[in-house]
């Protein structure tokens, strides 16, 4: 079958799903495969959930209309959102980076939400199935499209632009995260540059924060670059407060004004300057672009803050690479608070400089004044420190309960696969 007869068949029938679990009547289902399981073997079972057809790309072990067999599912998943994506002429804008992406998508899309139809990114469906799923969500109605693109590897990011086609592209940063899968710093810089590259190539439009000359110099060729920034920029801001929320100071680009956040971290200031330029960059009013960052609300363990009883609980569980950490344990420790306790999971995915990188964060930690440091699981395990040490967040857990802290201040962080926010359930 065509990918242009297969789109007819998506257009009767604009749902699509990859789980089962999920399917709702008249969905679409692609059989994906991977390690672990074989959508392929759950035809049937799609079917008589209610699923309108399945694209599968195995013998199902039954003949029926419905399956419509294809000679790789997740390319024909990838093929179909490109041919989607293409019926529009509406801007599509990228968005990747080592740390911040989720809150940078989040916040972007609030802004431009208040003022236009616009369709992004849930949670973090950013890989090479949560992308063309995205695009696949978008509807005709859309007037604009927000689209997080997260990645482990060269030439991911190229691969993402490839069916997403973006208009407009920004990189958060560049930092010390999945060193393992890109081969160290420079391998980062180069996979999250992909999406400048596309944007060079495709004389598209790039938003970049200033005060970092390494995006100045990756996105040098982009005929088009609006810039943001602390002192340098269309739009440029400060930190006013951040007790623990982040007040940021617009100083250019709108009218002298403060933007009150729901956002723990001084870190999260580029976030918020990003999300005006955008906004301003397509014509949003200045009033609804402070009120929508103003009103959105963090989630999903990042950069929130949880309060138990007489405690604040700094929950930033999300994910962990030695950049963030730096910055949330750097931030944590300039808070204007009396009890400090830093709650820490491994980091993972980095290679031979896990050790280091754990190490240092050990050092950096030693360098300031803590009521209690708990360390949690990966390569922590294998260094000498003289903090607490959990394999696990269940037995860190198990010790937090018992502590009976009262008026506290706690950071919690640490990669997905710790899950350290089970210390708070």
């Amino acid at each position: 079958m065509t990918i242009s007869a297969l789109y007819d068949i998506y257009l009767a029938h604009p749902s699509v799903q990859t789980d089962t679990r999920k399917l709702k009547s008249g969905d679409l289902f692609f059989a994906l495969k991977g390690p672990n399981f074989n959508g392929n073997h759950f035809a049937r079972q799609a079917l008589d959930a209610g699923a309108a057809y399945v694209i599968a790309d195995e013998d199902t072990g039954f003949t029926d209309s419905r399956v419509i067999r294809v000679d790789d599912t997740l390319k024909t998943l990838q093929a179909l959102a490109h041919h989607h994506r293409m019926q529009f002429s509406i801007p599509f804008i990228a968005i990747t980076g080592s740390n911040g992406k989720t809150t940078t998508k989040e916040l972007v899309s609030a802004v431009l939400a208040a003022h236009f139809t616009t369709y992004t990114t849930q949670g973090n469906l950013n890989n090479h199935i949560g992308v063309p799923l995205t695009l696949l969500s978008i509807r005709k109605d859309a007037q604009m499209a927000v689209i997080e693109m997260g990645a482990n590897h060269q030439r991911e990011i190229a691969g993402y632009c490839v069916y997403t086609a973006p208009t407009h592209g920004i990189i958060t940063n560049v930092g010390k995260a999945h060193l393992e899968g890109f081969g160290g710093v420079e391998g980062v810089k180069k996979g999250k540059g992909e999406l400048f590259d596309y944007l060079r190539e495709h004389k598209g439009t790039a938003f970049i924060y200033s005060d970092y000359d390494y995006l100045q110099e990756m996105s040098a060729g982009i005929p088009h670059i609006e810039q943001y920034g602390t002192t340098t920029g269309a739009v440029t801001g400060k930190v006013h407060a951040a007790e623990p929320f982040l007040t940021a100071e617009i100083t250019g680009g709108l009218t002298p004004c403060l933007i009150h956040s729901k956002l723990v971290g001084v870190y999260n200031l580029p976030n918020i300057l990003c999300a005006v330029s955008v906004g301003l960059h397509f014509g949003v009013p200045a009033e609804k672009i402070v009120a929508a960052i103003e009103a959105y609300t963090p989630s999903n363990s990042r950069s929130q803050l949880v309060t138990r009883g007489t405690n604040s609980i700094i929950l930033d569980a999300y994910n962990a690479n030695p950049t963030s950490m730096k910055a949330a344990i750097e931030n944590f420790a300039h808070l204007p608070a009396g009890q400090k306790v830093l709650m820490l999971g491994g980091m993972m995915e980095l290679g031979p400089e896990s050790l280091s990188e754990h190490r240092q964060l050990v050092e950096l930690i030693s360098s300031y004044n803590w009521k209690a440091v708990v360390l949690v699981g990966g390569d922590f395990g294998k260094l000498d420190h003289p903090f607490l040490y959990f394999a696990n967040a269940e037995a860190a857990a198990e010790w937090f309960r018992q502590q009976a802290f009262e008026h506290t201040h706690i950071l919690v962080k640490g990669s997905r696969s710790m899950q350290m926010e089970k210390i708070l359930a």
